[in-house]
């Protein structure tokens, strides 16, 4: 068996439709392996010199159903592919959850795509990925 614990980062965007893909194909050819897939997300946050700005509960409601729509995304194309799989929706700073889940559950390997919903702060390889490769315990393969 190549990997028994697969965890996939899962955003929505293109990268990491991409890096899902490459999940199922891995847990396809390692029969018996657990796919996790995990989408991580934060409340906006808006500062004003160093105070933080409260927002209308409306738009955190607006960002958790943004949330659980991509996680239903997921679990659709995972049904799709005829794979079964674990898929979690949590809360907080997306590279942080990722390698707080891949250390708790004993991940083989961490999936993430190269670049995520992320924006502008993004050069040459997302902040999101890069902060897993540089703090992993295992090995990431990111996808493009």
């Amino acid at each position: 068996m190549l990997f028994s614990k697969i965890l996939v980062a899962y955003d929505g965007s293109k990268a990491s439709n991409k890096a899902l893909d490459r999940a199922i194909e891995l847990a396809k050819v390692s029969p018996g392996a657990v796919l996790d897939v995990i989408h991580a997300f934060d409340f906006p946050r808006v500062f004003i010199g160093e105070g933080l700005a409260p927002l209308p509960p409306s738009l955190n409601n607006d960002y958790y159903n943004l949330a659980v729509q991509t996680t239903d995304e997921a679990k659709e194309r995972i049904q799709a592919a005829g794979v079964t799989a674990n898929v979690d929706l949590i809360q907080g700073a997306a590279a942080e959850v990722l390698l707080d889940y891949a250390k708790e559950n004993g991940s083989d390997i961490i999936i993430i795509g190269s670049r995520g919903l992320g924006g502008i702060r993004e050069f040459v390889l997302g902040s999101v990925s890069h902060n897993v490769v540089q703090h992993a315990q295992v090995p990431v393969l990111i996808v493009k």
